[in-house]
């Protein structure tokens, strides 16, 4: 890998695939359908439509046209990754240069192994979720890969070490009782998953295979799936369901949430004892609000990330914390500008999926 990367990302395209935004004109965001829809592939991502369409009172051509529609324009997508604890995940905050911060963020979203990139208002510049096989790769990856950047003045990494919840955990919510009853799906949950400080063995190649097929499109039918795989759609099947039953996938679906009235992203850095760790970050993750909830390294041991409908909302949201968790500190937050990549996928402006930088890990 070359000290300097390009200026600018290269977007990989993933054929039909791969979502494409609208391009000018006034962007068009989700009806209260739309939504409900969201919500119920956000609790069963690759139920059959029938089932899907049954829950929320609709026909199954309707519900798939209805989501083709909103894949179409980059509005919400279904993709897959590995599971939390196949790598190291760490999260580096990054101070740039005023004049090299567009050229930063943009090296920095072309890199396979930074899964997502926020830009913030705050004391740093860039927010990323970065993966790697261990820790020496990860120190290797984040200062010569990151640090050495032409225009990045400081970088800080904080390790992921508990994942309370994160975006395959979150709901949209806007599903009814019955309608959720209807679909037979459990309500939001969370469950902890520890990252790993060194590399497992790797997926199978069938394996891997299935994976990156389903991270540019997870509801692929099981026929497509062994076409693009080079098995039968029974192989297929059967391993991507053994994937799922053993954790080693992680599927869920995403939205242009900007466009779904959810305008403000925040992090938080916050401190809690490490007698009520556990027991806060758990109820932490089941927060409507909250998108992501870690616990990391450093003096501020739980990082929590929250979506809220705008900044008018962060107020009442710190109050509830605060009654809710009277041992927690909020030491910081920063509210996010923009998110140009988020779990491999690329957006515009609005939110928009416009293509997908594929999951790699660094040669480091």
């Amino acid at each position: 890998m070359s000290e300097h990367p390009p200026d600018l990302p290269e977007t990989v395209g993933e054929g039909p695939s791969a979502p494409v935004s609208r391009a000018g004109g006034s962007p068009v965001g989700f009806s209260e359908l739309d939504l409900a829809l969201v919500d119920a592939l956000q609790a069963a991502p690759r139920a059959p439509w029938t089932r899907i369409g049954r829950a929320l009172g609709v026909d199954a051509t309707t519900a798939a046209r209805r989501f083709e529609r909103l894949r179409a324009e980059g509005l919400a997508w279904v993709t897959a990754y590995d599971a939390a604890k196949t790598a190291t995940v760490a999260y580096v905050e990054v101070r740039c240069r005023p004049r090299a911060f567009e050229r930063v963020s943009a090296a920095v979203t072309a890199m396979p192994w930074v899964f997502s990139v926020d830009e913030t208002a705050g004391d740093f510049d860039l927010f990323l979720s970065v993966a790697a096989p261990g820790l020496p790769s990860l120190g290797r990856a984040v200062h010569g890969g990151i640090g050495a950047l032409r225009g990045v003045r400081s970088t800080r990494t904080r390790l992921g070490i508990t994942l309370y919840g994160e975006g395959r955990d979150w709901r949209m919510r806007a599903m009814n009782p019955a309608e959720r009853a209807g679909l037979g799906a459990p309500g939001p949950t969370a469950r902890p998953r520890t990252y790993s400080t060194h590399l497992h063995d790797r997926p199978a190649p069938q394996d891997q295979a299935l994976l990156t097929a389903l991270g540019a499109d997870g509801r692929l039918g099981y026929a497509e799936l062994g076409a693009r795989t080079g098995m039968s759609e029974h192989t297929a099947r059967r391993r991507l369901q053994r994937m799922m039953r053993d954790g080693d996938i992680s599927l869920r679906c995403d939205l242009a949430h900007p466009m779904a009235g959810l305008s403000t992203m925040v992090v938080y850095r916050t401190s809690v004892p490490h007698a009520l760790l556990e027991r806060t970050g758990n109820a932490l993750a089941r927060l409507e609000q909250v998108r992501m909830c870690v616990s990391v390294s450093g003096p501020y041991n739980l990082l929590v990330l929250v979506w809220l409908h705008g900044l008018d909302a962060v107020d009442p949201f710190e109050a509830l914390l605060a009654e809710r968790f009277p041992a927690l500190e909020v030491r910081d937050r920063t509210v996010a500008l923009h998110s140009p990549k988020r779990m491999s996928w690329l957006l515009d402006e609005h939110g928009r999926a416009t293509g997908r930088v594929p999951l790699g890990l660094p040669e480091y």
